[in-house]
């Protein structure tokens, strides 16, 4: 149970600190400038870890095993990352603006889960979506 339960705990507990610190990033400090800082600390904190992790590491023979999905991760990881700071910048709440757009990602990813991996598209999901797209009426009602 442990090892099915840890890693969204830790994607919960790193997700609030990062919204805390991507709506911290300073007013007048260009978006793009501060991702440089942050992703040389990540790649440095990745590097550390991997070796930390692997004591026998060989990055170069992992690296041999490498398709498009890193380098369009980092791309991607880029949008959310930039989207966030200008979504705060332009004055979203961090209490709105995580749930606004998780909502909007449950109800994408069920039709990607169906579409491109084969899952189930049950009643239950279709109700979820429902319930999704409720939420989003209370939450962004005035």
């Amino acid at each position: 149970m442990l090892g099915y339960v840890w890693p969204l705990a830790l994607v919960v507990v790193s997700n609030v600190f990062y919204q805390i610190c991507t709506k911290s990033v300073p007013d007048g400090m260009d978006p793009f400038a501060s991702l440089t800082v942050t992703y040389l600390v990540g790649a440095a904190a990745s590097l550390i870890l991997y070796f930390a992790l692997n004591k026998n590491g060989d990055l170069l023979k992992e690296y041999a095993k490498i398709n498009w999905a890193p380098f369009v991760l980092g791309i991607v990881i880029i949008g959310l990352e930039v989207g966030y700071i200008y979504a705060y910048k332009a004055g979203w709440p961090v209490s709105t603006a995580q749930i606004v757009q998780a909502a909007v990602l449950a109800v994408i990813l069920i039709f990607v889960g169906y579409l491109l991996y084969k899952e189930e598209l049950t009643w239950n999901k279709i109700a979820g979506i429902v319930v999704c797209l409720a939420g989003l009426y209370l939450i962004n009602k005035k």
